[in-house]
C-alpha cells in the first residue's frame, strides 16, 4: 500500500482529503504545518507528499526546498502541490523548487487521484513510454520504434519532462522552469529552439507525438486509437 503525507493547515480539508484517499486505497498520514511536514518526511519518507502552499510559518515552497537540500531519501520524495493560488508564477515557482505537479483548489477528487497515480508512476524505476517512444531515466537510453536515438543532455531533460507530463499541455514558462531552472532568465525562445532540435530527432516520422497548442504551449501525446 502506497503511503501519502497530506499537509494542510485547514483541519476540515486535511481530514476530508485524508479520508477520501484512504477510501481510494492509500495509507495516509497528515500534518498541519510546514515544520511538521519536514519532520514527518525525514522521519519516515512517504511515497508522495500532497502539500498546501499557504502554510503558517514555513510555506509549501520552503518545505520542498528543505527536503530537496537533504542528502537522504527525503530529497527524492515526489511532491504534488495543492493550492488556491492559481497564477502562472505560482505554478512555475512550484515546479522550479522541485515540485512534480501543481493542482489548484477547488479540485475534483477523481482528477486529483489520477494525478497522484501519474506522479507515483513517474517516480518509479520503470521507463517512460509514449507510443513507440521509450526513455529510460537510469541508463538515459532513448529509442523510437526500437531504434536508438542520441540526444544531448538538454534534449534528454526536455524529452523526459514532456514524457513525464504526457497528455498535459505545458506552457513554455513551465518547461523553462522544469528543464532549465531559469538559467536563461525567463527567455522562452530557448524552449522553441530546443523543441525544434528534439522534433528532428524523435518526431520526424509518423505518428507525431509532440504537438503545439498555439498560445498555450506543448503537449506530448501517443497516437489516438
Amino acid at each position: 500500500m502506497q503511503r501519502l503525507l497530506v499537509v494542510d493547515d485547514e483541519a476540515t480539508v486535511r481530514e476530508l482529503l485524508s479520508d477520501a484517499l484512504r477510501f481510494a486505497g492509500f495509507a495516509v498520514e497528515s500534518a498541519a504545518t510546514g515544520a511538521a511536514a519536514v519532520e514527518a518526511a525525514l522521519r519516515d519518507p512517504p511515497d508522495l507528499i500532497l502539500l498546501d502552499v499557504m502554510l503558517p510559518g514555513m510555506d509549501g515552497f520552503e518545505v520542498v526546498r528543505r527536503l530537496r537540500a537533504t542528502g537522504g531519501p527525503a530529497r527524492k520524495i515526489p511532491v504534488l502541490f495543492l493550492s488556491a493560488k492559481d497564477a502562472p508564477d505560482d505554478k512555475i515557482t512550484g515546479l522550479t523548487v522541485g515540485g512534480d505537479d501543481y493542482v489548484t483548489k477547488p479540485f475534483h477528487l477523481r482528477e486529483l487521484i489520477a494525478r497522484i497515480k501519474a506522479v507515483l508512476r513517474r517516480a518509479g524505476d520503470g521507463a517512460l513510454v509514449v507510443g513507440d517512444l521509450t526513455l529510460d531515466p537510469d541508463s538515459q537510453d532513448v529509442s523510437r520504434g526500437g531504434q536508438p536515438v542520441r540526444l544531448s543532455p538538454t534534449e534528454f531533460r526536455l524529452l523526459k519532462f514532456l514524457m513525464a507530463h504526457a497528455g498535459q499541455v505545458v506552457s513554455k514558462q513551465e518547461i523553462l522552469a522544469g528543464v532549465w531552472r531559469y538559467d536563461f532568465a525567463g527567455d522562452t525562445s530557448i524552449v522553441d529552439t530546443y523543441m525544434s532540435y528534439l522534433r528532428r530527432k524523435v518526431d520526424a516520422g509518423e505518428p507525431k507525438l509532440i504537438h503545439t497548442r498555439r498560445g498555450a504551449g506543448y503537449v506530448m501525446r501517443g497516437p489516438r486509437p
